[in-house]
């Protein structure tokens, strides 16, 4: 995980990051804070399940106009790893599937004898599973980070509540 002190070492020795430097060594983009680090678990989210590569880098260069926490932005994308993108992928062609309803028989003419009619397993990944599997990675996307960005909101403020307990006992 890149720190700051890290980063600004290696900016101030590029020439072609001088000019962005400031706004991608921004202290607001690093401090834990109540607004950030939910920011952040929602957008490493987003990153994380939309995007196959390039997740951190792209989480990092996205914290930038959301005023997200980098380092939790950059955490949040190993939400995916090789474990649970295979499920996650079933489970968005199952989504979408439902949300599609590609397995209903539509009124004047049956997916499902359509789907005979035309055996062909590339006109199945194209016309039935790439849709149903982009409609339901971008509900679980959705879900997800909203989910995220408010249980990380909510254990912020138990957090600070606990810590708040702590101090007036002692």
């Amino acid at each position: 995980m890149p720190t700051r002190d890290g980063l600004e070492a290696s900016f101030s020795g590029n020439r072609f990051m001088r000019p962005v430097a400031h706004r991608v060594l921004a202290p607001e983009l690093w401090r834990f804070t109540r607004r950030s680090v939910p920011r952040g678990v929602a957008l490493g989210v987003v990153t994380g399940i939309l995007f196959p590569v390039a997740q951190i880098v792209l989480s990092a260069v996205l914290a930038l106009p959301f005023r997200a926490n980098i380092p939790t932005a950059a955490a949040t994308t190993f939400i995916t790893n090789p474990l649970t993108t295979p499920p996650l992928w079933v489970a968005a062609y199952w989504i979408g599937k439902t949300a599609l309803r590609l397995d209903q028989v539509v009124p004047g003419a049956p997916v499902a004898q359509a789907a005979a009619a035309n055996t062909s397993w590339m006109h199945w990944l194209w016309a039935g599973a790439l849709p149903a599997t982009v409609l339901g990675l971008l509900i679980i996307t959705l879900v997800a980070a909203i989910g995220g960005y408010f249980l990380s909101a909510l254990g912020w403020r138990l957090w600070i509540a606990r810590k708040w307990k702590q101090r007036h006992r002692h």
